[in-house]
């Protein structure tokens, strides 16, 4: 059972606006059997609308739309739906009721362009959004379903949950797929390609190897696709503990979780604590840590010591040492974790300092030049790193490799 996901807008297209949907879109369905076979983004054109709708279907059975549903004249989607499924226009008293409410509750007056949104056309199925006021629609031709959705991505995956999974569920057999992670840090994909590569060799055909690399990480997926998952769970679980040994090295985490998961999953089982002070990497490390529910158990607090007076005034930096080594510097990043230690409860800490970009860089230390300090009340370390990117992905890039030195020291003092 194939999808094609079909993202409308130029907003898309210029970059204004990161596409989420499509890849929330896709998890979804793949956890009901559903692969997607594209992923297609057009602007606010009739005419690529147009095709993409008649070129998707040649390839897949459903087709999702988002986007183009709004009251401005820019949303063009839902017109051009009626045009291509031979419809007319009609008010859905329904949906009319819903928008009616919303403006109610909201206290505000509606205008005739918000009631405009209960206009569908006659030839669609209306799947009602409680998240907002463009209903979902859902039309047929030939064997194909298509489903236009908002563009808004809380609308978007309202619908998906409430209506189109459980839709598809119904009317269709869906084969499972099942996946079984792994993530490795310290060694590139070419390098672990080679080390199993007997063991991927003897692989069954429909059993599928992805290596997923991301700057000294490496994600390796096992995908297996059939109709009997009791079948499959037993197969996999078999193959995966063989890779298990086969990376062990290397090995970070058994699951399909962030580092950031993984790291808290950690303190979490050891019953610790940490805290990060960051200054280059402004707070980012502490945003991706935060991000995950329930960190508050084990997740202290962060000082974004940006400017040399809070990392003297808050931190404890001497000042002698921010002149004589600089903020960019194993002292400086060891004073910031030592005070950061000392005034938090937390049992591990962060601290980070470097040369972000795009200037601000000297000749000793150059733009990506960064310092990371881990460790404990009774142990630290410090690490030198050098990237050669933008200032995102340099902030980036500092949060993964301080949250993955963080790890491997809390694993480290286990080991021993």
């Amino acid at each position: 059972m194939y999808a094609s996901i079909i993202t409308i807008g130029d907003e898309l297209l210029i970059g204004q606006t990161i596409d989420t949907n499509s890849a929330w879109m896709a998890q979804e369905l793949n956890k009901i059997g559903v692969w997607v076979k594209r992923r297609v983004a057009v602007g606010d054109s009739r005419k690529d609308i147009w095709q993409a709708l008649d070129e998707e279907s040649q390839s897949a059975q459903i087709i999702l739309i988002t986007g183009g549903l709004g009251p401005t004249a820019d949303d063009i989607t839902k017109p051009l739906l009626c045009d291509y499924f031979a419809g007319k226009m009609v008010v859905n008293e329904m949906v009319l009721e819903h928008v009616t409410a919303i403006f109610r509750r909201l206290n505000r007056p509606i205008i005739e362009r918000n009631m405009k949104q209960a206009e569908v056309p006659d030839v669609c199925t209306v799947l009602m959004n409680k998240r907002g006021t463009a209903p979902g629609m859902l039309f047929r031709k030939g064997n194909c379903i298509y489903i236009s959705m908002p563009g808004v991505p809380h609308e978007m995956k309202g619908i998906m949950t409430d209506e189109v999974l459980p839709l598809l569920k119904r009317e269709y057999k869906m084969p499972f797929i099942l996946h079984r992670t792994l993530l490795t840090a310290g060694v590139g994909e070419s390098f672990i390609a080679e080390k199993i590569s007997a063991w991927e060799e003897g692989l069954p055909s429909d059993i599928k190897l992805a290596y997923l690399p991301n700057y000294g990480m490496v994600r390796l997926r096992l995908t297996a696709t059939g109709a009997n998952k009791e079948q499959l769970d037993e197969q996999l679980d078999h193959l995966f503990a063989e890779l298990h040994v086969l990376v062990k090295e290397w090995l970070i985490v058994a699951e399909d979780i962030p580092l950031e998961q993984a790291l808290g999953n950690l303190l979490l089982s050891r019953k610790k604590t940490m805290a990060t002070a960051e200054s280059c990497s402004g707070g980012y490390i502490a945003h991706l840590i935060t991000a995950i529910p329930g960190s508050s158990e084990y997740f202290k607090g962060t000082v974004v010591a940006y400017a040399y007076d809070v990392k003297e005034d808050v931190l404890g930096v001497q000042h002698s040492t921010l002149e004589t080594k600089g903020a960019v510097s194993e002292e400086t990043v060891t004073e910031m974790l030592n005070g950061l230690l000392q005034k938090t409860t937390a049992d591990y800490g962060i601290a980070t300092s470097g040369v972000m970009g795009p200037g601000g860089g000297t000749d000793d230390k150059p733009v990506g030049t960064v310092w990371v300090a881990v460790g404990s009340r009774e142990k630290m370390i410090a690490k030198r790193l050098h990237f050669r990117f933008d200032r995102l992905k340099n902030i980036e890039l500092t949060a993964t490799n301080a949250l993955l030195m963080l790890f491997q020291f809390i694993e480290g003092e286990q080991d021993k």
